[in-house]
């Protein structure tokens, strides 16, 4: 008897034992039964409150660098266990390409996010959002934004295309925010995601709670969740629809997004006639998406629209790529580069999606309908009756139809629209209800410009493919976790990814207004106001274990001279007037007369304030946020006082990097120029 999918809820692995409703889940290329699958028996509420309780204290316990270290870490070891990834994959019909893009995609993600997490998130549990607000003339009272975690725990219901990176995706930015996951993945490719969530199970790197499985259905889920969690739906638009009416969204404060299907298009310029780079590129990428993972993405060309001339010369050139490209068959056969759809019942949905299409004015001018014959596992050549096989299918329409703007079909199908005007090509764009992404073939400028002024608005993604980038590209249909994954209106209106802005999706902005020293304590981040400590050892001579927010050096002041300014635009080859030229300067409404380079002054001003023996302080990383204000003439003096201001350690060197607050001022205390000095700091 077929095994039953267990889940991982509460700490540990869960088998029901009650299979009367479990239900089949079969190989997609040759209908064997690979599991049942049940969620009879599951204490959905408590495997939430767990996810509460021990997820968030566990998480909680972590800084973002820590995570970020597990999340490499985790990585690494699904990366160890690729191969039995892959074997999995290939009964969901996925060929070793579209494996790759499941697999190695979504452990793609977590080396991402953990990179992403150690450069631009603090070694702390808060983080800081855009400048300080000063409230008060003398600086006592002041604001800023931060993000804290959300306190409940991130519900991903995922989609059955992409079993490993449509979970790692959301996975990834939730544990990185500091949240618990609770994944639930469709039932048709469901035992891919058990399989990644096993590994990492094993590999005793998950904190406790941090991630659950729930493998079957969830139909208690909204009567469960609360403030403070959230939900992630990846799917139908209309079920999404369903999903956002739920009282707990609707007024229980439940975040709920969702990405979902939309009707993505692709454009060929008028540039881009036959035989250009351009052209060229557009077919490719067109077949591409038809084909990855037998077309079952989100992002994947639903309308490639072209000048109505070049209509006859798209089919063609499409029917030949595929001809020269495409075999249909198991994915385990030698040979293959098209695998089925995931289930019989995908098969029929895509066929009466495609019915729709027909009968709407959609002439079939690629592919068929018929059952085809494919590549079976053994090599043979032959129908597989009980495979989920659908081979390529282009539709073309030469009328207006609203059904190629609203009906997709979820497979290998895409249909070809005409235009004679760039107007009316933004039109036939916008008619898709709002986009996960449009993509645009030319190598005009102007085209490029036009198509997406116009566009821009009903799109997560617009993708620009001309001759100069076709080679490196990462496609069309390629999400990728630095950039946003998303889109309005029929896309969902909802965001993934996009690098650190998915992390604080998970968390909360709260405006924050006190004293300088409050805000000090909450943040790690020393402000201007706040107590520092001046005198007694430099602050260059401490390690980062003996350094504390605060610690100061205000250097003695120092002269500049004319002599000083012609000295340096000499040396520096800076001759700008303002330094050189006592006319030119005072006719400059900013300058008194000749005054000092900028950089002639932070020169000085790293001088004033080094301690210059061998120390702690490895190297100096950088400058930021450099500002000047107050200009400095010959006979004005000026010193530093530099600040600790946040002190971050590195969790996997043996040092840190500590940013310093640097303020010069004049003989009259008027602030002459702020930045943040940057540097590396040994541990100890």
């Amino acid at each position: 008897m077929t095994n039953i999918l267990p889940s991982y809820v509460r700490g540990s692995w869960f088998t029901p034992t009650d299979t009367s409703a479990a239900v089949d889940v079969r190989d997609a290329s040759t209908g064997e039964v690979v599991t049942r699958v049940t969620s009879k028996g599951i204490d959905l509420a408590a495997a939430l409150d767990y996810a509460r309780t021990v997820g968030q204290d566990s998480l909680g316990a972590l800084t973002f660098h820590q995570r970020a270290v597990l999340l490499k870490q985790m990585a690494l070891v699904l990366t160890d266990h690729k191969p039995e990834l892959y074997a999995l994959s290939s009964r969901t019909g996925a060929t070793k390409v579209d494996s790759w893009v499941d697999i190695d995609g979504g452990i793609g993600v977590l080396f991402t996010y953990s990179s992403k997490g150690r450069r631009e998130l603090p070694n702390a549990k808060v983080y800081a959002d855009g400048p300080v607000e000063q409230l008060s003339k003398d600086g006592s009272f002041i604001a800023r934004h931060i993000y804290s975690r959300l306190p409940g725990v991130a519900v991903q219901i995922n989609a059955f295309n992409f079993p490993v990176w449509g979970a790692l995706e959301k996975f990834a930015p939730a544990f990185l925010a500091g949240v618990p996951t609770l994944v639930k993945p469709a039932t048709p490719s469901g035992y891919l995601a058990e399989a990644f969530v096993r590994i990492l199970a094993d590999s005793g790197l998950l904190p406790a709670g941090s991630l659950q499985l729930v493998s079957g259905s969830v139909p208690t889920l909204f009567d469960d969740v609360r403030l403070g969690d959230l939900v992630a739906f990846t799917g139908s638009a209309s079920t999404a629809e369903k999903l956002r009416a739920s009282e707990s969204v609707q007024t229980g404060g439940v975040r709920f997004t969702n990405e979902t299907d939309s009707i993505n298009a692709s454009v060929l310029g008028p540039d881009a006639v036959a035989g250009t780079p351009e052209f060229d590129a557009f077919v490719k990428q067109v077949v591409t998406e038809m084909t990855v993972k037998a077309g079952q993405k989100c992002t994947s060309i639903r309308r490639a629209i072209v000048p109505r001339t070049a209509m006859d010369a798209v089919i063609a050139a499409v029917q030949q790529r595929i001809d020269q490209r495409i075999v249909l068959g198991d994915p385990r056969a030698e040979g293959v580069t098209m695998g089925p759809l995931a289930s019989v019942e995908q098969r029929s949905e895509v066929l009466r999606q495609v019915a729709r299409l027909q009968a709407a004015g959609g002439e079939l001018v690629v592919g068929s309908t018929d059952v085809p014959a494919v590549v079976h596992a053994d090599g043979t050549v032959a129908p597989a009756p009980d495979g989920a096989f659908v081979p390529p299918l282009l539709l073309r329409f030469d009328s207006e139809a609203d059904a190629v703007h609203e009906v997709e079909a979820f497979g290998p199908v895409s249909s070809v629209l005409g235009y004679d005007t760039l107007d009316e090509a933004i039109a036939l764009v916008r008619r898709g209800g709002g986009s996960l992404v449009t993509s645009i073939a030319t190598h005009d400028p102007e085209v490029a410009v036009a198509l997406l002024t116009g566009i821009s608005a009903f799109n997560g993604r617009v993708l620009f493919l001309d001759r100069d980038d076709a080679r490196t590209s990462t496609g069309h249909g390629s999400p990728l976790p630095q950039l946003v994954h998303g889109g309005p209106g029929r896309a969902g209106g909802g965001e993934e990814l996009g690098g650190i802005r998915a992390v604080l999706h998970h968390m909360q902005r709260t405006a924050i207004q006190g004293s300088p020293e409050m805000l000090t304590a909450i943040t790690g981040i020393w402000h201007q106001g706040a107590a520092a400590q001046v005198g007694g050892r430099h602050p260059f001579r401490k390690s980062l274990a003996e350094l504390k927010l605060g610690d100061q050096v205000v250097s003695a002041s120092r002269t500049v001279s004319l002599h000083d300014i012609e000295q340096f635009a000499e040396f520096t080859g800076d001759t700008f007037y303002a330094h050189m030229n006592e006319e030119a300067a005072a006719a400059n409404p900013f300058f008194p007369g000749r005054v000092a380079h900028g950089y002639l002054l932070v020169s000085w001003a790293a001088g004033l304030f080094v301690d210059p023996e061998p120390g702690p302080v490895l190297a100096n990383s950088g400058l930021e946020n450099l500002r000047f204000i107050t200009p400095v003439s010959p006979g004005d003096s000026i010193r530093v006082a530099l600040t600790a201001k946040q002190i971050t350690p590195r969790e996997t060197d043996e040092y840190g990097e500590v940013r310093w607050d640097a303020v010069l001022t004049n003989q009259k205390d008027e602030l002459v120029a702020s930045y943040d000095v940057l540097t590396l700091v040994a541990k100890s």
